[in-house]
């Protein structure tokens, strides 16, 4: 049986899903698309080829193998993107959180099978169905469990909106002796740049007390505020707009000492060496494109 444990974002990783970009199924057709990013790639003949999607997924897997984590893969379903695992669930405590996800991909779901069957069934969690979570939304930090959310009325037309309120309070009432703090993130279905598709895609706790934030990512500058006061200014790393498009605070924690990141983010890996970090680089680059990066294909099982 896996012993899940996941109480923040930065202690030593054991066990991790990562996705798979192995029949991958193509480029799609742009109504297909999930995001502003993909579909901008997809219109400019950029989306990524599935070879060059597979060796970056492979290279994380070796930084992985580095460190002696343990590393399970999908079953590989035929023409289909599988590599956003963090997607489809996510890990509190001890507690495997089925997310309420966009309906057409129930079967990234079933193809994690091989994990979950080896869950004892009451840690697995499946929310109601009013309750819309994906896990690039929810970061566990300690005492909080920090949540992005979209609250607007206009909640429906946006596919760029993942979590709803309703999971929020769900999530409360499933980890009382936690705070739920939640964030409104802006929402964009055309324009890549004024979209955090989840959380990580403008925040992202690392080390100890330090944070990676993007202001434009928050729609209410209270709550960035908080943020901001929270980990201390002088312990933020602010991306700018471009940063954020390329996905500069997706990066992804085996400890707390050691992040794995895109090997483009000069000015971030400048950043984290000089403040103490060991920066395990990798291209990402085509991964990227999709808007997700090393956070959005990873789902941590167990942490120290």
């Amino acid at each position: 049986m896996l012993r899940l444990n996941i109480q923040n974002e930065t202690s030593r990783l054991r066990a991790v899903i990562l996705g798979t970009a192995l029949s991958n199924g193509g480029t799609p057709k742009v109504q297909d698309c999930y995001d502003p990013k993909s579909i901008e790639h997809v219109l400019a003949g950029t989306y990524p080829k599935e070879e060059d999607m597979v060796l970056e997924m492979e290279a994380v897997a070796e930084v992985f193998k580095k460190y002696n984590v343990q590393i399970f893969r999908p079953d590989v379903i035929e023409n289909y993107n599988q590599i956003f695992s963090r997607d489809i669930a996510f890990v509190i405590e001890d507690k495997f959180i089925e997310a309420n996800i966009l309906p057409d991909r129930e079967k990234e779901y079933k193809a994690i099978n091989q994990v979950i069957s080896q869950i004892a069934p009451e840690n697995i969690i499946v929310l109601p169905e009013d309750c819309h979570v994906e896990g690039g939304d929810v970061m566990p930090w300690n005492d909080y469990i920090f949540v992005g959310t979209y609250s607007g009325d206009d909640y429906p037309n946006f596919i760029t909106a993942r979590t709803n309120f309703a999971a929020v309070k769900e999530l409360q009432n499933l980890f009382p002796k936690k705070i739920v703090k939640s964030f409104e993130l802006r929402k964009s279905n055309t324009n890549p740049k004024e979209n955090a598709l989840h959380l990580d895609c403008c925040f992202q706790p690392i080390g100890k007390d330090k944070a990676i934030l993007h202001k434009n990512g928050f729609l209410v500058e209270s709550e960035y505020e908080w943020l901001l006061n929270f980990f201390g200014e002088e312990n933020v790393f602010e991306i700018t707009k471009e940063e954020m498009y390329q996905m500069n605070s997706n990066i992804f924690s085996i400890s707390e000492d050691v992040i794995i990141s895109e090997k483009n983010f000069t000015r971030l890996n400048t950043w984290l060496k000089k403040n103490g970090f060991t920066v395990e680089e990798v291209a990402y680059a085509e991964i990227a494109k999709q808007e997700g990066l090393l956070r959005c294909s990873t789902l941590p099982l167990i942490r120290d």
